[in-house]
């Protein structure tokens, strides 16, 4: 039914937010006109991503030394 279907999301993660957190996110949100979740996965996603990348190049950078 589905290509591939380990890309089905089925994986669920709890995220605690105070009120300023939750109203900053939220407000972005509605001004994107994109659903909490979905924008708080993009971000979350665009992290790690960010993340993975500089490590790499952490990495790069001690190897030559």
């Amino acid at each position: 039914m589905y290509p591939d279907a380990k890309r089905i999301r089925k994986h669920k993660v709890m995220l605690r937010l105070d009120d300023y957190e939750h109203q900053l996110v939220s407000s972005i949100a509605d001004y994107q006109g994109e659903e909490l979740a979905v924008l708080v996965r993009q971000i979350v996603m665009r992290e790690a991503l960010a993340a993975i990348a500089t490590d790499d190049i952490d990495s790069v950078q001690r190897r030559s030394a």
